[in-house]
Parts: structure tokens; sequence; C-alpha cells
């Protein structure tokens, strides 16, 4: 990786972090079925562990 294509790569992960999270986010809350302020703190707290082991998980399998 250059300099160059640094921030692209790195822009990349966050797109790909964010767009993990609200799918896994969205489909706690579409799962529960109370919706209080916990819910939402343990939901995104669990859609964000989720997003980082599926970027690491598919880092792991397209690794060069």
């Amino acid at each position: 990786m250059t300099r160059r294509t640094a921030p692209r790569a790195a822009l990349l992960a966050v797109g790909e972090l964010l767009g993990w999270w609200a799918a896994l986010a969205l489909l706690w809350l579409v799962l529960i079925s109370t919706v209080d302020t916990l819910e939402r703190i343990v939901g995104a707290s669990c859609a964000a562990v989720g997003a980082l082991s599926a970027r690491l998980g598919r880092r792991a399998v397209t690794w060069r």
C-alpha cells in the first residue's frame, strides 16, 4: 500500500464496517420485541462486535 492509496483503503474499511454495523443493528431491531434504551445500546454494541468480526473474517479469507 502506498501513501497515495492508504486514505482510499481506510475509507473503504470504514465504509465496510458501517455497512455491516447498519445491517446487523437493523436485524437486531427487527428481531427484538421491545425497543427501549437498554436494548438499543446492547444491539448497537453487538452489531459493532459483529461488524468487526465480519471485516476481520473477510480479510482473513482474502489476505494477499
